[in-house]
């Protein structure tokens, strides 16, 4: 019963962490304009994504432009954006082989072990899954930091953290808490059980069957008295 609640708390976790980097893969504010020095005019906020730019002025309008060509993007963006696909891709595979393994459902047949090493195998790919977006991110928040802090970047084009890459954070953590639960889900008593105690067989009779015949025999050889 623990088990079962463990892998439904860490399938749960793991869907809203999906949720999370779809979410923050498809957002424009990975980025966006720091207001630094000299560049305190306020009536436009620049965001960039990883797929489009935006620009959102002061009357609440917003333009935005998709990237025309991925090959004028810079490395950090392009590395960016395909583990963050790689991400989503193995998070949705971790979720469907972990489905299958969990107890509550009907798949993967009756063998309780079976069902449990399936849930296990989708929590190690929902941590491949994790593994991924950790790096885009980091990648990402590294990139940000290294520009902001160059002395030859200009003041109006530095950059600085913006909401998408914190929800893609969060939904990071909640896949990584997600597969770490289902990993854990196999308990040993259940993997043990592939080899099971011998049961102590009850006393046989036959022994009991040769002394009666013994007695019998002895018996027989007796003469009556005269």
């Amino acid at each position: 019963m623990a088990n079962k609640g463990l892998q439904l708390l860490g399938y749960f976790l793991a869907l809203v962490g999906l949720i999370g980097l779809l979410a923050g893969t498809i957002m424009p504010q990975w980025k966006m304009s720091a207001y630094v020095g000299d560049n305190i005019i306020t009536a436009v906020a620049m965001y960039q994504g990883l797929w489009m730019s935006c620009a959102f002025q002061s009357t609440g309008q917003m333009q935005c432009k998709i990237y025309d060509s991925m090959l004028q993007l810079d490395s950090a963006l392009q590395a960016t954006r395909a583990l963050m696909v790689v991400s989503i891709l193995f998070t949705v595979m971790g979720l469907g082989v972990a489905s299958m393994g969990m107890k509550c459902t009907n798949c993967g047949g009756g063998d309780k072990v079976k069902k449990s090493r399936i849930a296990m195998t989708g929590g190690i790919v929902l941590l491949v899954g994790a593994l991924c977006a950790i790096v885009a991110c980091g990648w990402f928040s590294s990139q940000i930091i290294q520009d902001f802090y160059n002395p030859f970047t200009p003041v109006n084009t530095k950059y600085e953290f913006g909401s998408a890459i914190f929800i893609a954070w969060a939904g990071t953590f909640l896949v990584v808490m997600g597969g770490a639960m289902l990993a854990a889900s196999c308990s040993k008593s259940q993997s043990s059980s592939k080899y099971p105690a011998t049961k102590s067989r009850p006393p046989s009779s036959s022994r009991e069957s040769a002394v009666g015949v013994n007695v019998y025999q002895e018996m027989a050889f007796i003469e009556p008295c005269p």
